[in-house]
């Protein structure tokens, strides 16, 4: 066990098992105290490297992620004190792990349910090794304008209340790491605040008990009185009562020992602690603290009355010029974390993403406003989420209907049309799911599958402006355009696409109108009369009848449905669906096992 301090302004620490709140609780102590440098040099979580982003002041600062303790203390040499936030399953074996690094001087556990055989393990070794182990079942410790241990002393505001952030005289110790918070603030009030504080932890076996602490304190010369808080069960205080009895012990010590009001029960009580249970009468509360009243510590009377005790001994000790008066010093302000300060509204921010469509907030996520829940239980279909999102309204049900019955006619055309082909190369070279499918969709374009768009925007304008079919078909000629929606390189006016003429038969039994799709018929008997593969496509079809739906609907209004056409939503109708294909081509391949694609030599004219 050391004899002396066991941290400073420079002791730096590594973190096991990553928490953001205590990591960034002990950095802002940090830039309360005025540090150079940050407290935690590392962090360990196993399985993960990299950084980890926090704040040291109003600098944000990226410190080393590392996946196991003898890469992070080899990274880290300086650093000596191990803060162990491992759950209980796995502190014992981290701990021990950590005591066998030689740059390891300190290791805390803050695991309560540590196994007592393996917390006698890890004392054994920490002993005979010159080592201090605080805990298991531990807050931790803290030196006042130094150094502290996760989340001891609680809020920077709390830290502050008790004159934390700078050194004071007192040495205190205790089992209980929220007593010691209540005792950091007992002690700011009647003194000029601690040096040191220590929560040994409550276990029945603690890594160092009160009087290790008490004796390193004794060695301490910035110490000038010591602070110690027991409770009943076990016998660690009676360690301290034999050092105060040998002489070891040459300062001021005030005690006390909680848990008086145990026998006012009728039988054995067990209070918060694993250890803390009388198991007799000389680990009682009254027995330790008569016992350390007879070996020369301070005891008062009841817990009410400790504060008076700590203060009059310390009012003792600045009148016999012991104690010097600390200067005080105004610690620098905290900046505030945005999302606190939007909270407290004291400040305001802008967003960086507007979304419409949907909120995952509350309970459920809602499309369109649409709890998740209603949507399954009112048996909405994929159209119906698809009118939520893309058109944020709940379209009537032919509507959605159609827009499922597009996805299914267009969710494969084949494997020798260009994207299914793109795709199918692509899983022949091994590639992932991923990128199979999003070499298949660039090649939706205006040759392929995006003529959706063109097709509903070149037909609502000449139908808009009252142009017979010869008159669009010739000014399209003119300006060297072709139609969108006409033409096929299989299909012809005698071998129709099945799927417009099921399209073209659905709207015309479930729509209200069907105007531009009749337009586009027309325009296509005209086409028909120049050459019979000039056929309405798919991409017409779509086109004209999402028009009708937008139209006849009700539900847009004109400049709704010009947005509508001009952002693209038909051509994403054909994205969608068609990735449907694409993804089960990528399945067929690799389910397949089809090896690498090379295009046949005699498939190709090599030319000069």
């Amino acid at each position: 066990m050391a004899t002396g301090q066991l941290f400073s302004r420079t002791t730096q620490a590594l973190f096991y098992n990553y928490k953001q709140l205590p990591i960034q609780r002990m950095l802002d102590f940090d830039f309360l105290c005025g540090r150079e440098t940050p407290s935690v040099a590392g962090i360990i979580n196993p399985g993960a490297e990299g950084f980890q982003k926090l704040f040291f002041g109003q600098e944000e600062i990226a410190i080393p992620v590392h996946s196991v303790i003898d890469a992070a203390c080899a990274a880290h040499p300086t650093a000596d004190v191990f803060i162990n936030f491992a759950s209980f399953r796995s502190a014992a074996a981290s701990s021990l792990a950590a005591l066998k690094q030689p740059t390891i001087r300190v290791v805390a556990i803050i695991a309560e349910g540590v196994p007592e055989s393996d917390a006698k393990q890890l004392i054994a070794y920490a002993r005979a090794n010159n080592k201090v182990v605080i805990g298991p079942a531990t807050v931790g410790g803290i030196q006042a304008g130094a150094f502290k241990i996760g989340d001891t002393a609680g809020t920077i505001d709390n830290i502050i209340h008790c004159k934390l952030y700078r050194p004071g005289s007192v040495g205190f110790v205790s089992k209980s790491g929220g007593m010691s918070n209540e005792m950091y603030n007992t002690i700011a009030r009647v003194t000029d605040g601690i040096y040191e504080g220590i929560a040994i932890g409550g276990d029945v076996f603690p890594g160092s008990t009160l009087s290790d602490h008490i004796l390193r304190f004794n060695n301490i010369p910035q110490v000038k009185m010591m602070v110690v808080l027991g409770e009943l069960g076990g016998r660690d205080e009676y360690s301290l009562v034999e050092a105060l009895k040998q002489g070891k012990v040459n300062k001021p010590v005030v005690a006390w020992v909680s848990g008086t009001c145990a026998r006012l029960f009728k039988s054995e009580v067990q209070f918060g602690h694993a250890g803390a249970k009388s198991g007799g009468e000389l680990e009682s509360a009254q027995a330790k603290n008569q016992a350390l009243r007879d070996a020369g510590a301070i005891v008062p009377t009841s817990y009410e009355a400790l504060e008076a005790a700590i203060k009059e001994t310390f009012d003792k000790l600045a009148e016999e010029g012991k104690i010097t008066p600390v200067k005080e010093v105004t610690p620098p302000q905290i900046p505030e974390d945005l999302n606190t300060a939007i909270k407290s509204g004291k400040v305001r921010a802008p967003t960086h993403i507007i979304s419409t469509i949907s909120d995952d907030r509350g309970e459920e996520p809602c499309y369109g406003g649409v709890p998740m829940s209603s949507i399954v239980e009112q048996g909405f279909g994929v159209g119906d989420v698809i009118s939520l999102l893309w058109f944020k309204r709940s379209l009537p049900r032919y509507c959605t209907k159609f827009i499922e019955i597009c996805i299914m006619l267009c969710a494969d055309h084949g494997p020798c049309v260009s994207g299914a082909h793109n795709t199918i190369v692509t899983a022949r070279a091994g590639k992932d799911l991923v990128s199979c499918l999003v070499s298949g969709l660039l090649t939706i374009g205006p040759r392929f599958g995006g003529a959706i768009d063109d097709a509903a925007r070149y037909f609502k304008d000449a139908y808009d402006r009252n142009l017979t079919p010869y008159e669009f078909v010739e000014g399209m000629k003119k300006k060297g355009i072709r139609v969108p929606g006409i033409g096929h390189r299989i299909k012809r006016g005698d071998n129709r696409d099945k799927r417009v003429e099921l399209l073209q038969l659905f709207a015309r039994t479930n729509f209200p109108s069907v105007k531009y799709m009749e337009y586009a018929v027309q325009v296509e008997t005209y086409t028909l009369s120049k050459a019979n593969n000039l056929v309405m496509n798919v991409d017409g079809a779509i086109g004209s009848l999402f028009l009708d739906l937008l139209a006849g609907s009700g539900m847009f209004t004109k400049p709704e449905i010009d947005e509508i056409v001009e952002i693209g939503y038909l051509n994403g109708l054909f994205v969608l669906a068609r990735s449907i294909g694409l993804i089960g081509h990528t399945f067929d391949q690799k389910r397949l096992k089809q090896p690498l694609y090379r295009h046949p030599w005699e498939d190709v004219l090599y030319t000069k």
